[in-house]
């Protein structure tokens, strides 16, 4: 009887050893972001129940919060009501505050910038869905760029919402080679544009938090795959690496999307005391299942393409961020930890 408990005992040690190496184990955290983007509102999405099980303190939308491409607003409208009477979401939004940005797909129009003709319109649509107060100045501003302080016991975190549509300019077609995009003249278009670029200046130079937290929809530092990114306007990924280091900002990490891949990229600035992060999170409900592999000359760890959440564990004493890819079922799919 005696061996047969130990047996027991020992099974069930295994068991728990087995869960805990392929699940997102809980930390001691002094703050947790979860995000997510690609969120099909007509598929189903179910990982609701595991984003809030991480327990996070904020939940941001990294753009695509639902898949209209259309000029008219009521068909706009009635998607994002839709998506509000998901049950998963509704159940996280009643705990959790909701932040965050646009993608095209919820823009408005694929791939789209500054020429979608309904920008103005679809932007009241956006701030609408979150909430946003009528009286506040995003209301009357051009482009849904924000930032949200988090003043917490032990530090502060900031998060700088960045808006990649508004103000983007054209894309260069490739057609030499079967990539959808390439490059930019160096110098030639913006991502941001000039209101939008003196903003965020402003903001990473008069900000003192711990942790500045940049949303982009699309990726920032993944720059050869011919798809939407930053690399499509090199010099706009100058600009932004150079005002990051000029502002002192500490804990500059960057989220972004779009892909229907998660991953993270990672690259050593010059005169930057910390290496800049890229942590792609896409997509909720549907993903590049097919992905075969792709360039990233920034790539740590391997690229996961199915249904996924982005969760950062924010610890202020050892001023680290622990990143993790988190799948159904809790399951943790990639991790990424870095000290400041």
């Amino acid at each position: 009887m005696q061996k047969s408990r130990l047996l027991f005992s020992f099974l069930l040690l295994v068991c728990a050893c087995k869960s805990n190496k392929n699940t997102a184990v809980a930390f001691t955290t002094d703050f947790t972001i979860a995000f997510g983007s690609c969120n099909k509102h007509t598929l189903n999405n179910f990982l609701w129940d595991d984003i809030l099980a991480t327990n996070p303190d904020v939940w941001i939308w990294g753009g695509d919060i639902i898949y209209a491409d259309t000029d008219d607003m009521i068909k706009l409208r009635n998607a994002y009501t839709a998506q509000n009477t998901v049950e998963g979401y509704k159940n996280l939004k009643s705990k959790v505050p909701v932040i965050g940005t646009w993608d095209d797909h919820d823009y408005g129009l694929n791939d789209g910038g500054v020429e979608f003709h309904a920008k103005a319109e679809s932007q009241k649509e956006f701030l609408d869905f979150m909430d946003v107060p009528s009286d506040s100045p995003r209301r009357n501003q051009e482009g849904v760029y924000t930032d949200h302080d988090y003043k917490l016991p032990n530090g502060k975190i900031k998060v700088i919402v960045l808006d990649t549509r508004y103000f983007r300019t054209a894309l260069t077609p490739d057609t030499e080679t079967k990539k959808r995009n390439k490059p930019n003249v160096y110098g030639e278009g913006t991502v941001l544009g000039k209101k939008q670029w003196n903003w965020l200046e402003t903001v990473l130079n008069t900000s003192d938090a711990d942790f500045n937290i940049v949303v982009s929809s699309i990726q920032v530092l993944s720059n050869e795959h011919g798809f939407e990114c930053w690399g499509n306007f090199p010099h706009e990924v100058d600009k932004l690496k150079n005002m990051i280091v000029a502002s002192r900002a500490k804990g500059v990490l960057i989220l972004s999307g779009d892909r229907h891949i998660s991953e993270f990229s990672k690259t050593k600035v010059a005169e930057l005391s910390y290496p800049l992060i890229d942590f792609t999170s896409s997509g909720l409900t549907h993903t590049y299942s097919r992905f075969s592999g792709e360039p990233n000359p920034f790539r740590i760890g391997k690229v996961v393409s199915t249904e996924s959440f982005g969760l950062l564990e924010f610890d202020f004493k050892a001023r680290s961020v622990h990143c993790k890819i988190i799948g159904d079922n809790e399951m943790l799919l990639g991790e990424l930890q870095q000290n400041y």
